[in-house]
Protein backbone atom coordinates (compact mmCIF):
# COMPACT_ATOMS: atom_id res chain seq x y z
CA UNK A 1 0.00 0.00 0.00
CA UNK A 2 1.14 3.76 -0.67
CA UNK A 3 2.26 5.47 2.20
CA UNK A 4 0.21 8.41 0.95
CA UNK A 5 -2.81 6.33 1.71
CA UNK A 6 -2.38 5.65 5.08
CA UNK A 7 -3.29 7.25 8.08
CA UNK A 8 -0.72 9.48 10.13
CA UNK A 9 0.88 7.62 13.14
CA UNK A 10 0.24 9.58 16.37
CA UNK A 11 2.89 7.23 18.63
CA UNK A 12 0.68 9.45 21.91
CA UNK A 13 3.05 7.99 24.30
CA UNK A 14 6.05 10.62 22.76
CA UNK A 15 3.91 13.33 24.69
CA UNK A 16 5.45 11.78 28.21
CA UNK A 17 8.78 10.20 26.63
CA UNK A 18 10.51 13.79 25.32
CA UNK A 19 9.95 15.83 27.80
CA UNK A 20 11.01 13.01 30.62
CA UNK A 21 14.37 12.49 28.73
CA UNK A 22 14.77 16.15 28.05
CA UNK A 23 14.08 17.16 31.77
CA UNK A 24 16.41 14.30 32.75
CA UNK A 25 19.12 15.58 30.00
CA UNK A 26 18.72 19.14 31.59
CA UNK A 27 18.95 17.97 35.03
CA UNK A 28 22.62 16.21 34.68
CA UNK A 29 23.86 16.78 31.39
CA UNK A 30 23.81 20.50 31.20
CA UNK A 31 25.81 21.00 34.75
CA UNK A 32 27.75 17.87 33.68
CA UNK A 33 29.02 19.19 30.24
CA UNK A 34 28.94 23.30 31.70
CA UNK A 35 31.77 21.99 33.98
CA UNK A 36 33.59 20.04 31.42
CA UNK A 37 33.83 22.76 29.00
CA UNK A 38 35.35 25.10 32.10
CA UNK A 39 37.72 22.06 32.87
CA UNK A 40 38.97 21.56 29.70
CA UNK A 41 38.98 24.60 28.29
CA UNK A 42 40.44 26.84 31.41
CA UNK A 43 41.51 24.45 33.67
CA UNK A 44 43.83 21.80 31.76
CA UNK A 45 46.77 22.52 30.78
CA UNK A 46 48.95 22.42 28.30
CA UNK A 47 46.32 21.96 26.13
CA UNK A 48 46.34 18.62 23.71
CA UNK A 49 44.09 17.42 21.12
CA UNK A 50 41.83 15.15 23.24
CA UNK A 51 40.77 18.09 25.52
CA UNK A 52 40.46 20.12 22.61
CA UNK A 53 38.16 17.39 20.95
CA UNK A 54 36.39 17.17 24.55
CA UNK A 55 35.65 20.75 25.13
CA UNK A 56 34.24 21.14 21.62
CA UNK A 57 31.88 18.17 22.51
CA UNK A 58 30.96 19.62 25.70
CA UNK A 59 30.13 23.12 23.62
CA UNK A 60 27.61 20.85 21.20
CA UNK A 61 26.41 19.10 24.17
CA UNK A 62 25.36 22.62 25.95
CA UNK A 63 23.66 24.26 22.60
CA UNK A 64 21.51 20.67 22.27
CA UNK A 65 20.67 21.07 25.79
CA UNK A 66 19.72 25.09 25.64
CA UNK A 67 17.50 24.05 23.15
CA UNK A 68 15.43 21.79 25.41
CA UNK A 69 13.21 23.83 27.17
CA UNK A 70 11.41 24.88 24.21
CA UNK A 71 10.74 21.40 22.79
CA UNK A 72 9.55 20.12 26.62
CA UNK A 73 6.87 22.62 26.05
CA UNK A 74 6.16 21.82 22.36
CA UNK A 75 5.88 18.07 23.41
CA UNK A 76 3.70 18.31 26.34
CA UNK A 77 1.40 20.38 24.35
CA UNK A 78 0.98 17.27 22.19
CA UNK A 79 3.17 18.51 19.21
CA UNK A 80 1.56 21.69 19.16
CA UNK A 81 4.42 24.45 18.41
CA UNK A 82 3.37 28.62 19.33
CA UNK A 83 6.75 30.14 19.03
CA UNK A 84 6.08 31.50 15.43
CA UNK A 85 8.11 29.97 13.07
CA UNK A 86 11.39 31.44 12.84
CA UNK A 87 12.01 30.21 16.18
CA UNK A 88 11.13 26.60 15.25
CA UNK A 89 13.50 26.66 12.19
CA UNK A 90 16.19 28.05 14.59
CA UNK A 91 15.77 25.45 17.29
CA UNK A 92 15.08 23.04 15.27
CA UNK A 93 18.38 23.70 13.14
CA UNK A 94 20.85 24.29 15.76
CA UNK A 95 19.13 20.95 17.73
CA UNK A 96 19.96 18.27 15.08
CA UNK A 97 22.80 20.16 13.89
CA UNK A 98 24.36 19.88 17.01
CA UNK A 99 23.68 16.86 17.54
CA UNK A 100 25.98 15.86 14.39
CA UNK A 101 28.36 18.05 15.89
CA UNK A 102 28.63 15.70 19.06
CA UNK A 103 28.82 12.29 16.49
CA UNK A 104 31.41 14.23 14.65
CA UNK A 105 34.13 15.21 17.77
CA UNK A 106 33.08 11.69 19.36
CA UNK A 107 34.89 10.51 15.85
CA UNK A 108 37.74 12.97 16.06
CA UNK A 109 38.35 11.80 20.17
CA UNK A 110 38.12 7.85 18.44
CA UNK A 111 40.70 8.56 15.64
CA UNK A 112 42.71 10.38 18.07
CA UNK A 113 43.24 7.54 20.68
CA UNK A 114 43.50 5.47 17.88
CA UNK A 115 46.40 6.71 16.78
CA UNK A 116 47.77 7.72 19.72
CA UNK A 117 47.78 4.09 20.11
CA UNK A 118 48.33 1.89 17.10
CA UNK A 119 50.48 4.43 15.67
CA UNK A 120 52.20 6.32 18.28
CA UNK A 121 55.11 7.12 16.15
CA UNK A 122 52.83 9.22 13.75
CA UNK A 123 50.45 10.31 16.31
CA UNK A 124 53.91 11.96 18.38
CA UNK A 125 54.39 13.60 15.03
CA UNK A 126 50.88 15.43 14.58
CA UNK A 127 50.25 15.65 18.30
CA UNK A 128 50.02 19.55 18.23
CA UNK A 129 46.78 21.26 19.29
CA UNK A 130 46.88 23.32 16.58
CA UNK A 131 45.59 20.55 13.75
CA UNK A 132 43.00 20.08 16.55
CA UNK A 133 41.83 23.34 16.87
CA UNK A 134 41.50 23.39 12.48
CA UNK A 135 39.93 20.36 12.83
CA UNK A 136 37.11 21.86 14.91
CA UNK A 137 37.17 25.32 13.69
CA UNK A 138 36.24 23.77 9.78
CA UNK A 139 33.73 21.06 11.43
CA UNK A 140 32.19 24.37 13.18
CA UNK A 141 32.19 26.52 10.28
CA UNK A 142 30.69 24.14 7.88
CA UNK A 143 27.62 23.33 10.75
CA UNK A 144 27.48 27.13 10.76
CA UNK A 145 27.58 27.52 7.07
CA UNK A 146 24.68 25.15 6.50
CA UNK A 147 22.71 26.22 9.41
CA UNK A 148 22.69 29.71 8.11
CA UNK A 149 21.84 28.82 4.52
CA UNK A 150 19.13 26.71 5.62
CA UNK A 151 17.46 29.30 7.82
CA UNK A 152 18.19 31.76 4.82
CA UNK A 153 15.77 29.22 2.51
CA UNK A 154 12.99 30.20 4.48
CA UNK A 155 10.21 28.38 6.47
CA UNK A 156 9.43 24.62 6.38
CA UNK A 157 6.20 23.83 4.50
CA UNK A 158 4.48 21.79 7.11
CA UNK A 159 1.21 19.19 6.52
CA UNK A 160 -0.34 20.79 9.18
CA UNK A 161 0.20 24.19 10.63
CA UNK A 162 1.47 22.93 14.15
CA UNK A 163 4.26 20.99 14.55
CA UNK A 164 7.99 21.96 14.22
CA UNK A 165 10.11 20.98 12.19
CA UNK A 166 8.73 16.89 11.55
CA UNK A 167 5.64 16.14 9.08
CA UNK A 168 7.00 17.92 6.48
CA UNK A 169 4.85 18.63 2.83
CA UNK A 170 5.92 16.03 0.12
CA UNK A 171 7.04 18.90 -2.12
CA UNK A 172 9.47 20.47 0.96
CA UNK A 173 11.05 17.38 1.26
CA UNK A 174 11.58 16.88 -2.55
CA UNK A 175 12.55 20.46 -3.07
CA UNK A 176 14.37 20.86 0.14
CA UNK A 177 14.90 18.35 2.40
CA UNK A 178 16.14 15.03 0.55
CA UNK A 179 19.09 16.28 -0.53
CA UNK A 180 20.16 17.67 2.90
CA UNK A 181 18.91 14.11 4.67
CA UNK A 182 20.73 12.19 2.73
CA UNK A 183 24.18 14.08 3.08
CA UNK A 184 23.41 14.12 6.56
CA UNK A 185 22.90 10.56 6.69
CA UNK A 186 26.16 9.16 5.26
CA UNK A 187 28.70 11.51 6.22
CA UNK A 188 26.64 12.67 9.85
CA UNK A 189 25.49 9.21 10.85
CA UNK A 190 26.64 6.12 9.17
CA UNK A 191 30.61 7.26 8.08
CA UNK A 192 31.50 8.47 11.78
CA UNK A 193 29.52 5.11 13.06
CA UNK A 194 31.65 2.96 10.85
CA UNK A 195 34.87 5.16 12.15
CA UNK A 196 34.00 4.25 16.03
CA UNK A 197 33.27 0.85 16.06
CA UNK A 198 36.20 -0.20 13.62
CA UNK A 199 38.90 2.21 15.02
CA UNK A 200 37.95 1.73 18.58
CA UNK A 201 38.34 -2.29 18.51
CA UNK A 202 41.34 -2.20 16.74
CA UNK A 203 42.70 0.50 19.28
CA UNK A 204 41.36 -1.99 22.11
CA UNK A 205 43.32 -4.86 20.84
CA UNK A 206 46.22 -3.02 20.89
CA UNK A 207 46.23 -1.33 24.46
CA UNK A 208 44.93 -4.25 26.03
CA UNK A 209 48.22 -5.70 25.16
CA UNK A 210 49.80 -2.47 27.55
CA UNK A 211 49.71 -3.26 31.09
CA UNK A 212 50.23 0.15 32.13
CA UNK A 213 48.14 2.41 34.13
CA UNK A 214 47.55 5.27 31.13
CA UNK A 215 46.45 2.23 29.08
CA UNK A 216 43.77 1.09 31.58
CA UNK A 217 42.63 4.52 31.34
CA UNK A 218 42.39 4.62 27.27
CA UNK A 219 40.54 1.28 27.56
CA UNK A 220 37.97 3.01 29.99
CA UNK A 221 38.07 5.64 27.33
CA UNK A 222 37.28 3.30 24.43
CA UNK A 223 34.71 1.17 25.98
CA UNK A 224 32.57 4.57 27.07
CA UNK A 225 32.47 5.85 23.91
CA UNK A 226 31.32 2.24 22.45
CA UNK A 227 28.60 2.20 24.65
CA UNK A 228 27.33 5.98 23.87
CA UNK A 229 27.15 4.94 20.27
CA UNK A 230 26.23 1.61 20.50
CA UNK A 231 23.13 3.06 23.08
CA UNK A 232 22.49 6.54 21.87
CA UNK A 233 24.17 7.10 18.22
CA UNK A 234 23.56 3.38 16.48
CA UNK A 235 19.55 3.24 16.69
CA UNK A 236 18.93 6.52 15.62
CA UNK A 237 21.26 5.71 12.49
CA UNK A 238 19.44 2.81 11.60
CA UNK A 239 15.91 4.18 12.34
CA UNK A 240 16.89 6.99 10.15
CA UNK A 241 18.15 5.43 7.62
CA UNK A 242 14.64 3.23 7.14
CA UNK A 243 12.62 6.84 7.56
CA UNK A 244 14.25 7.97 4.73
CA UNK A 245 13.87 4.80 2.60
CA UNK A 246 9.73 5.52 3.49
CA UNK A 247 9.84 8.89 2.50
CA UNK A 248 11.36 7.75 -0.67
CA UNK A 249 8.66 5.67 -1.33
CA UNK A 250 11.27 2.40 -1.09
CA UNK A 251 9.24 1.50 1.99
CA UNK A 252 5.48 2.21 1.68
CA UNK A 253 3.74 -0.71 3.50
CA UNK A 254 1.39 1.16 6.24
CA UNK A 255 2.12 -1.40 9.48
CA UNK A 256 6.08 -1.12 8.80
CA UNK A 257 5.33 2.93 8.26
CA UNK A 258 3.69 3.29 11.91
CA UNK A 259 6.59 1.29 13.04
CA UNK A 260 9.07 3.14 11.89
CA UNK A 261 7.86 6.67 13.14
CA UNK A 262 7.21 4.77 16.28
CA UNK A 263 10.56 3.48 17.11
CA UNK A 264 11.90 7.40 15.42
CA UNK A 265 10.34 8.53 18.57
CA UNK A 266 12.23 6.47 21.03
CA UNK A 267 15.45 6.59 18.70
CA UNK A 268 15.30 10.39 18.93
CA UNK A 269 15.00 10.42 22.53
CA UNK A 270 17.90 7.98 22.73
CA UNK A 271 20.17 9.95 20.93
CA UNK A 272 19.76 13.39 23.39
CA UNK A 273 20.75 10.94 26.46
CA UNK A 274 24.12 11.40 24.98
CA UNK A 275 24.20 14.38 26.61
CA UNK A 276 24.09 13.11 30.02
CA UNK A 277 26.41 9.95 29.51
CA UNK A 278 29.35 12.46 27.80
CA UNK A 279 30.07 13.52 31.52
CA UNK A 280 30.83 10.22 32.33
CA UNK A 281 33.55 10.24 29.37
CA UNK A 282 34.87 13.65 30.94
CA UNK A 283 35.27 12.12 34.55
CA UNK A 284 37.40 8.87 33.07
CA UNK A 285 39.79 11.05 31.42
CA UNK A 286 40.67 13.69 34.26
Amino acid sequence: MNQTNCTDPKAEFQYYLFPSIYILALIIGLPGNLVALYVFTVRISPRTAFSVYISNLAAADVIILCMLPLRIHYHLHENVWEFGDFACQLTGTLYYANIYMSICFMTCICVDRYMATVHPHTYLRMRNPKWSLLVSVALWCFGGVAILVFILMGPLERGDDHSCFENFATTEWNDRLRTYSIVSLIFGSLMPSIIILVCYPLAAKRISEIGTKTAQKAVRVIYTILAITLFCFLPHHVVYLLHLLQRLEVIQNCSVRTSIYNARRVTMALITLNTCLDPVLYYITT
